[in-house]
C-alpha cells in the first residue's frame, strides 16, 4: 500500500541510518559536479558487496523440522546464476499479466467472491450488503501462506491431499469500487475517498451505515480451501468448504502476553465493549504476514492508526502519556477539524464512527470514536487504539479457534514477521519491520526451544512460543556491524525516558516506538517486509523509499547511500527508487545480540545515471520501491515484489526472481549523489556496502495491470504452483459522478488480460490471487 503521504512520527534524536559512518569515514575531499545535473554532485567512493553474487554451500541445518516455512523436506542449496531458465519479462503498462513465455496463469478468487453457500455471487457493481462482506473474500489481497492440512485435521508444511490458503486484506482505500455509484459522506455520493477532502479523504460528516460495514468487513483475513487434482496439483478453491473463514475487524479476540505482565496490559485495553480488557475485536490492515513452524498464521496489523477519530465537539484525551503515544503512532489526539484549505498534518480516519441509519450493534460503529467522553476508559473506546498494531495469530486448519493478539512481540505498524530458521533445543527468533519513514526493525525471540513436536500444536503452540520472550530493536553501526538492543523497563534509558514515564513492561510492549526511541534504534527508510533465506539464514528487509525531507546528499552513508531527484519527476526527491538490506547473525544464533550487515540491490530506472542505478539494471531487471520479499524453500529463489509510484510511467508494478549470495561477497566502486533541493554547502566521501547484479542473477518475472501493487506470494510445496496477489488493479479511477459507470484506469481481472480466462462479471477492476503453473509442469522459475 502507498504511504507517500505518510506523517513522520519519529522526531527523535537517535542516529538515522544515513547518518551512520559520515563519522568514522568522512572525507570532504573529493567533490565533483555530474554532466547535465544542475546541483551539487558529492562523490563518493564505496567498497562493494554484491548482494545476488554467486556461490554454492547448504547453509545452516534446520534440524527436527521437516519443511519449514513453505514446505520443503530439506533445504534448499543456494542457487547459482545459471539456476534461472526463463526469459525475461520486458518493461510495459499494459492492462494486463505478463509473465514469460512457457507459463499458465489463471485467477483462484477475487474481491468478494464467497465463501459459503448464504452469500450471493458477487455481482462486481456494488449491490452487496455490508453484512455480506463477513462472508466473502476480502478486498486488497496481500500477504499469504499455504498449509496443509494432516490426516488429523492439523496444519503443517508436508504435502498432504488437503490444503488452506490463509491470506491478509489490507485497506479499504479504493472502496468506491463496492458501492453502486461511489462512496458517500454527508449525503453526498459519487466521489472516490480523497475527493472528500485532503489526502485522508473525509470531510467529518455521516456516512451510510451499510457502506461502512462493507469497508470494516473487507479487512482482515480469508482462509480459503483449494480444490486438488490426484496429483496434489491445485486447481481452484472451494466456496463452500467448512474450513473456509472470514477474520474481520469485529472477530472476536483474545490478548495474550507474558504472564508476569498481563494484568498490566489487560489494563490497557480496557473499554467499554471490554471492562476486563481480556477480549479485543478484530484485526485491521494486515499487509505483510508470517508462517510459524508450528503450523499457524501471524497476520501483521500495519497502517491501523488511520481508522479512530475524534469528532467535531468530541472530548479529547487529558492523560499526558496516552497525548504523546497517540501522537508517536498518528492516532487522532485531538477533535476532527472542519475542513479547510489548510489541513493540519494529522489522519482524519474514514469515518467509520458517523452511522446512525443501523444500530450500533456491539458499538460496531462507535468503537472508532476515540474521544474521552466517558468518566472512565470502561465507560468509552479511549483504548481502542491500544488494542491494534499487533502480530495476530490464527489457526488455519480450525475455524472454531479464537485469534490471539501476540502482545509480547510488540506493537507499531507491523510488516512481516519472519521467523529464523528452527533449530530443535534452541530458541527461535521473528524478525520485524515497523512500515514507516523513520522507523524501525525489530527481533522478538522466544523464551522457549524450539520442539518438533509442536508441529500442528495450534494455538496452544502459539501460547507457548509468542507469550514470552525478549523484544529488541536493531542499530546499524557505521562499520557494517549492528546490535540488538532489548527493549526492558529494567534498562535505565527506558525507565527514566523523559519523554515518556514508563511504569511497567506492558508499557514497553504497547508503546513500543516510545521504548525503542529511548533506546537509540536506528531509524530506517521504511522497512517493509523480511525473508529468512532458506539456505544460510540470512535475513533481508525491503526499504521501500525515503524523500527529501530525509535524504539529502549530506545524510548519504553506506546504508542508504543516494540521494537524487526521480529523473521522471514523479516522486521527487530524496530516494524515490529503495533498496534491500541483509544482515546475518553473529554465529548463526537466534540469540545473538550482534549482527554484520550489507545492502542486496538497489531500485532504480534502467536509464538512470549510473550515481542512481548502482546496481545497474537494464530493461530486464530494473524496478522501484521493492515491498513483498519472499523465499522459495523449493528453488532458494528470492522474490522480490514492488509497490510503485516512480516508474510507474514505464512499468506497471512488478514481480522479479534473485539469486542470492550471501553477506559480503563483493567488490568495490564509485558513485556520486545530486539532488538540487536543497543544495548541500559542503561534500563528503563516505563508504557503503551494496549490490551489483546480472541480468543472470536478477530478473523480471511478472508484470502486473495498471494501477496494481504485486504483494504477497506462497508456492506449493514442490514449488510447481506460485501463488502471487495483485493488489488494487485500477486504483487510480476517477470519480463516477451520479452514473454507475466509471472512467477505467484497468478491467482487470474481467478483461482476462493475460490470465486464462476472463475472471468475473462487470467491468469493474478487483483484487485478486493468481495461481501460476509451468507448461511443461517443472518448478517455477528454473
Amino acid at each position: 500500500m502507498s504511504h507517500d503521504f505518510d506523517p513522520i512520527t519519529n522526531e527523535s534524536n537517535n542516529e538515522h541510518f544515513q547518518d551512520v559512518l559520515a563519522r568514522a569515514l568522512g572525507n570532504p575531499s573529493r567533490r565533483s559536479m555530474l554532466k547535465g545535473s544542475a546541483g551539487l554532485a558529492t562523490m563518493l567512493a564505496f567498497p562493494m558487496l554484491q548482494g545476488c553474487g554467486g556461490g554454492g554451500g547448504g547453509g545452516t541445518a534446520s534440524t527436527g523440522v521437516a519443511g519449514t516455512a513453505a514446505g520443503a523436506s530439506s533445504l534448499p542449496a543456494l542457487p547459482t546464476d545459471s539456476t534461472m531458465k526463463f526469459t525475461a519479462v520486458q518493461n510495459n503498462i499494459l492492462d494486463q499479466i505478463t509473465v514469460p513465455p512457457g507459463y499458465n496463469v489463471q485467477v483462484l478468487h477475487a474481491t468478494g467472491d464467497t465463501l459459503n453457500a448464504s452469500a450471493a455471487a458477487y455481482t462486481n457493481m456494488g449491490t452487496e450488503t455490508g453484512e455480506s462482506w463477513a462472508q466473502r473474500v476480502g478486498d486488497h489481497h496481500d500477504g499469504m501462506e499455504l498449509f496443509y492440512i494432516d490426516a488429523n485435521g492439523k496444519s503443517q508444511y508436508k504435502p498432504t491431499s488437503k490444503a488452506v490458503l490463509a491470506m491478509n486484506h489490507e485497506s479499504s482505500a479504493d472502496a468506491h469500487f463496492l458501492n453502486p455509484t461511489g462512496q458517500t459522506s454527508g449525503g453526498v455520493t459519487g466521489k472516490r475517498w480523497s475527493q472528500f477532502g485532503g489526502t485522508s479523504g473525509y470531510d467529518g460528516l455521516e456516512r451510510p451505515g451499510n457502506e461502512v460495514l462493507k469497508e470494516i468487513n473487507l479487512h482482515g483475513i480469508s482462509v480459503v480451501e483449494l480444490t486438488m487434482d490426484a496429483n496434489g496439483k491445485p486447481t481452484g478453491y472451494n466456496p463452500t468448504s467448512a474450513l473456509n473463514r472470514r477474520v474481520t475487524p469485529q472477530t472476536p479476540a483474545e490478548v495474550h502476553g507474558p504472564a508476569a505482565h498481563l494484568s498490566d496490559l489487560r489494563d490497557l485495553m480496557v473499554t467499554r465493549f471490554s471492562p476486563t480488557g481480556a477480549t479485543v475485536r478484530g484485526t485491521l490492515n494486515n499487509c505483510g504476514h508470517g508462517p510459524t513452524p508450528w503450523g499457524t498464521y501471524l497476520g501483521c496489523e500495519e497502517n491501523w492508526a488511520v481508522y479512530f477519530n475524534i469528532p467535531v465537539g468530541g472530548t479529547a484525551p487529558t492523560d499526558a502519556k496516552m497525548i504523546t503515544s497517540r501522537t508517536r503512532y498518528t492516532v487522532a489526539a485531538a477533535p476532527f477539524l472542519a475542513r479547510s484549505t489548510t489541513m493540519p498534518a494529522v489522519n482524519y480516519g474514514q469515518g467509520w464512527y458517523t452511522p446512525t441509519d443501523l444500530p450500533d450493534t456491539d458499538f460496531r460503529f462507535s468503537r472508532w470514536n476515540v474521544a474521552a467522553s466517558g468518566a472512565s476508559a470502561r465507560e468509552d473506546f479511549r483504548n481502542e487504539p491500544n488494542t491494534f498494531g499487533y502480530n495476530v495469530e490464527i489457526d488455519p486448519a480450525n475455524p472454531a479457534s479464537v485469534p490471539a493478539k501476540r502482545m509480547a512481540m510488540g506493537r507499531f505498524a507491523h510488516e512481516a514477521a519472519v521467523c529464523s530458521l528452527p533449530v530443535v533445543g534452541s530458541p527461535l527468533a521473528f524478525y520485524m519491520g515497523d512500515d514507516n519513514r523513520n522507523d524501525y526493525m525489530y527481533k522478538f525471540v522466544t523464551a522457549a526451544n524450539w520442539s518438533a513436536a509442536d508441529i500442528g500444536g495450534g494455538m496452544a503452540a502459539g501460547n507457548k512460543y509468542l507469550n514470552e520472550g525478549k523484544l529488541y530493536a536493531a542499530k546499524f553501526n557505521d562499520d557494517g556491524t549492528g546490535q540488538w538492543l532489548e527493549l526492558n523497563i529494567s534498562n535505565s534509558a527506558i525507565k527514566n525516558y523523559s519523554k515518556f514515564a514508563f511504569a511497567n513492561q506492558a508499557e514497553v510492549l504497547v508503546h513500543t516506538r516510545l521504548a525503542a526511541d529511548a533506546m537509540g534504534a536506528t531509524p530506517m527508510d521504511r522497512p517493509e517486509w523480511g525473508a529468512v533465506n532458506p539456505a544460510n539464514g540470512e535475513v533481508y528487509f525491503t526499504m521501500t523509499n525515503n524523500s527529501v525531507a530525509n535524504r539529502t546528499p549530506l545524510s548519504t552513508n553506506a546504508a542508504n547511500p543516494r540521494a537524487y531527484a526521480d529523473p521522471d519527476g514523479r516522486m521527487g526527491t530524496g530516494n524515490p527508487n529503495g533498496h534491500i538490506i541483509r544482515f546475518k547473525e553473529a554465529g548463526g544464533l537466534s540469540t545473538a545480540t550482534t549482527f554484520t550487515w550489507d545492502i542486496f540491490v538497489f531500485g532504480a530506472e534502467d536509464d538512470s545515471a549510473a550515481n542512481v542505478n548502482i546496481s545497474k539494471l537494464t530493461r530486464s531487471n530494473s524496478f522501484s520501491a521493492p515491498d513483498g520479499l519472499w523465499f522459495s524453500y523449493s528453488t532458494g529463489i528470492c522474490w522480490i515484489q514492488t509497490d510503485d509510484g516512480a516508474f510507474t510511467d514505464e512499468a506497471n508494478c512488478m514481480l522479479l526472481a534473485a539469486v542470492p549470495g550471501k553477506v559480503g561477497d563483493g567488490g568495490q566502486f564509485v558513485v556520486a549523489n545530486t539532488m538540487t533541493t536543497p543544495t548541500p554547502s559542503t561534500a563528503a566521501q563516505r563508504t557503503f556496502v551494496g549490490g551489483i547484479l546480472g541480468e543472470s542473477r536478477l530478473r523480471r518475472f511478472l508484470v502486473a495491470p495498471k494501477g496494481a501493487e504485486v504483494t504477497g506470494l506462497t508456492e506449493t510445496a514442490d514449488g510447481k504452483t506460485l501463488f502471487v496477489n495483485i493488489q488494487h488493479p485500477g486504483e487510480n479511477t476517477a470519480a463516477l459522478g451520479t452514473s454507475s459507470d466509471f472512467t477505467y484506469e484497468s478491467q482487470w481481472p474481467s478483461n482476462g488480460g493475460g490470465v486464462s480466462a476472463k475472471y468475473g462479471s462487470g467491468k469493474r477492476p478487483r483484487s485478486a490471487t493468481l495461481m501460476i503453473t509451468k507448461a511443461d509442469g517443472g518448478k517455477i522459475g528454473m
